[in-house]
């Protein structure tokens, strides 16, 4: 039995991603009392069903005396054996501000007396406990819900290998860093092809920029201190059973430099582990 916990602040994409495990043949359950998790499984197990596959959904209208007791809750999860993944969704507070009044639909947390920017703000605290011990943590607030989906699709639905999923995502600083990284480079030091008139329209995929790039020196030492501290950690991380890491490569806009790296260490690791990735958060809107 494969169980998948689904949690995040409202407006992050809980439901998107909930939705999309049931069209993949998950059995789903939206806003389960996390108390009653290990109850669940039990009965599950003892029944010997035939689904597989469960993702459940956890979120702040929980009691919050349960959300507080989550540690506790996995700890009962761990103790059954069982295949499980945490993945915890989240956005930043404009992002979800922007999306509520978008829809106008109503926070869960608040009323009369609580503003919405108070209600995303006692939901980060009810929360805590769970984000902290995700297994697998998204930023949404430069996804688009098709890349919602083929995140959760590529990361959750497909990924059935127990060793280390790799994700290298590009960025640029000038719109901030990513939420979700685990581990970040900055390689703005690198030539940037943006100040050639006839190279600034490609970007790091680009036949163009990658023969520019691969003409320094300097980007040949970047690329090869990269792959040799990953290539000296990563089996660390994986050996102390991390299931998902995102490294995130930036430089000033995310169009060349780490589209360009990104694309590089993709490569190269694809060759050394099952499950590599790369995504390019500033360019593929």
């Amino acid at each position: 039995m494969k169980l998948v916990i689904i949690s995040g602040r409202s407006g992050s994409g809980k439901s998107t991603a909930l939705h999309l495990l049931e069209d993949l043949g998950y059995y789903c359950i939206d806003n389960m009392p996390s108390g009653l998790l290990p109850a669940l499984i039990e009965e599950m197990q003892r029944e010997g069903t035939q689904r597989d596959a469960i993702a459940i959904s956890i979120d702040a209208r929980n009691v919050p005396t349960s959300l507080e007791r989550f540690p506790d809750t996995v700890a009962a999860i761990q103790s059954t054996g069982i295949d499980y993944t945490i993945a915890y969704l989240d956005a930043d507070d404009q992002t979800i501000l922007t999306r509520f009044s978008a829809t106008r639909r109503k926070h869960p947390l608040s009323n009369a007396s609580v503003s919405l920017e108070e209600a995303i703000w006692k939901e980060s605290l009810l929360l805590s406990s769970i984000g902290s011990m995700a297994d697998l943590k998204i930023d949404t607030s430069n996804l688009s819900l098709h890349q919602l989906r083929d995140i959760i699709k590529k990361q959750l639905a497909e990924n059935n290998d127990t060793t280390l999923a790799l994700l290298f995502e590009s960025f640029g600083f000038k719109r901030g860093v990513p939420a979700d990284a685990d581990l970040i480079f900055d390689v703005r030091c690198l030539p940037n092809p943006y100040w050639d008139p006839a190279l600034r329209q490609y970007n790091g995929r680009d036949p163009q920029i990658i023969k520019f790039l691969e003409g320094q020196l300097i980007v040949e030492e970047m690329f090869t201190d990269l792959c040799s501290y990953l290539d000296k950690w990563l089996p660390r991380f994986d050996a102390n059973n991390r299931s998902y890491m995102t490294v995130a490569i930036g430089c000033t806009g995310g169009h060349h430099r780490s589209v360009y790296l990104s694309e590089r260490l993709a490569k190269h690791f694809t060759d050394k582990l099952p499950n590599v990735q790369v995504r390019h958060r500033d360019l593929d809107e």
